[in-house]
């Protein structure tokens, strides 16, 4: 996956998100050239609105961001965000418990909510006259949420139970966690969103509120609608429900970064209930908002052009030419408010060795092969002229989603980036050359950079001798 997208990672989704919709934003036949696709403005108590008007359907969705995520989680209380998450949809000082969410039902809407290392947002889909009250409800759970002991520990257990069927049950899910904690052994993107079980289970009500209490509020808070909706339109509505609450703003982020990796990690996962070994790596890589970002347009191209479908280098070379594997691909992390990674995998073909080790280390080669040819000849112009008509192709198909409008901005703006940004993608990427994409990836797919997994099923024990 490429451009500004969400990653499966930390959000649990995937699809074409910011680098996929931008140029609908500057080329909309509906738009004037002077005129402005995307608006924002910013309350006085620190909240930023983002406005992208679409008027083709009286529907719109309304988002709430806030600039905190698992990777905010005070030590030792990993999962606290997403706990919170859950948390937020209990009672509040107006709402008894579950009103809120039968409220949005009762109104033909659709809401839910989601938590990532560096953010945690709200969401309602809804007719465009039912906007005041998704405002209404929104700002009211923004400052009023009431937390108790006996909420505690009941949403505890249910988190816990996530927990045992997201992770705890999925052998890749472990694995990828394991690979996570060896490649950052300093910053919290090593720690899991949903959080340590231990630490999850002693999670109190003092630590709830206390994360409550610092960063739920306007000031840490960016609000995008995105539909049948005008700035004035918004500007009015956001005063009256959000502009009375009080902001008190935080400072900028500091999180502990990563020292650079000196050596190659592995890290093998045995489980019984593995019926498919798989082989990934991941390296360090820099995102749009961090580390060599300079880097950051070629390696979305370079992403594509290795692990981007059907078409790419990875299939080509071991699912169709060595009939290695069944499945390739990579996932470049490339908005992360912190430098993040950059993920390449495979799957091996049903018998390709006589044991799954062996599998894996045939599929680590074809793979090693691609990688250091691409490193000693760089790409083609077919390649760099495919992949970035593809991109500009997958922008036109995400034109029809306001949830999506609103997930790309909301995201962008949580993860260090901004609106500018977001509109100056689609001239960074057909700006990036074939020399970028070499420097790039001789930048980021360095061996000593790296994790390699290996998912495998457990070990049979050795036969024992049999005596004549």
């Amino acid at each position: 996956m490429t451009g500004f997208f969400l990653q499966t990672r930390r959000v649990r989704q995937g699809a074409v998100f910011i680098a996929v919709l931008v140029l609908l934003f500057v080329f909309s036949a509906s738009a004037r050239p002077d005129q402005a696709i995307v608006d924002s403005f910013t309350l006085d108590n620190g909240m930023q609105v983002v406005v992208i008007p679409d008027h083709r359907a009286p529907i719109a969705t309304h988002m709430v961001w806030y600039h905190v995520g698992a990777a905010d989680d005070p030590k030792g209380q990993s999962g606290l965000a997403h706990f919170l998450e859950h948390m937020m949809f209990k009672r509040t000082e107006k709402l008894a418990e579950g009103e809120y969410s039968r409220i949005v039902a009762r109104n033909g809407g659709r809401q839910n909510a989601f938590t990532s290392a560096d953010y945690t947002g709200y969401y309602q889909t809804v007719a465009v006259d039912r906007l005041p009250l998704m405002m209404e409800l929104e700002a009211d759970r923004m400052v009023g949420l009431v937390l108790d002991e006996q909420d505690i520990v009941s949403e505890r257990d249910v988190v816990l139970e996530e927990r045992s069927m997201r992770i705890d049950s999925q052998p890749m899910s472990l694995l990828r966690e394991q690979m996570a904690a060896a490649q950052y052994s300093i910053h919290p993107y090593g720690i899991p969103i949903i959080g340590w079980r231990r630490e999850l289970e002693k999670l109190s009500l003092e630590n709830v509120r206390n994360f409550y209490d610092k960063y739920y509020n306007p000031a840490n808070a960016v609000l995008v609608v995105a539909g049948d909706v005008t700035t004035d339109q918004i500007r009015d509505l956001a005063e009256k429900y959000y502009g009375p609450l009080k902001g008190t703003p935080l400072p900028k982020r500091k999180r502990p970064q990563e020292p650079e990796q000196a050596e190659a990690k592995r890290v093998d996962y045995r489980d019984q209930r593995v019926q498919q070994p798989t082989w990934l790596r991941s390296y360090h890589a820099p995102s749009y908002s961090a580390g060599e970002k300079q880097h950051a347009p070629a390696l979305d191209v370079l992403g594509e052009i290795l692990g981007g479908g059907v078409t790419s280098r990875l299939y080509q070379k071991l699912v169709v030419e060595q009939q290695v594997a069944v499945a390739s691909g990579s996932q470049y992390s490339s908005t992360s408010y912190d430098p993040d990674s950059f993920l390449l995998y495979a799957i091996p073909r049903p018998g390709l060795a006589e044991t799954p080790e062996k599998a894996l280390e045939i599929l680590e080669q074809a793979t090693d092969g691609v990688i250091a040819d691409l490193l000693d000849k760089g790409v083609s112009d077919e390649e760099l002229n495919r992949v970035k008509n593809s991109l500009v192709a997958d922008m036109i198909y995400a034109r029809d989603s306001n949830s999506t409008m609103a997930q790309i901005f909301g995201q962008a703006l949580t993860s260090g980036n901004t609106i500018k940004d977001v509109l100056a993608w689609p001239d960074n990427i057909r700006a990036v050359t074939k020399q970028d994409v070499l420097e790039a990836a001789r930048y980021v797919l360095d061996i000593r950079k790296s994790v390699t997994g290996r998912l495998l099923p457990e070990m049979q024990p050795e036969a024992e001798g049999v005596t004549k």
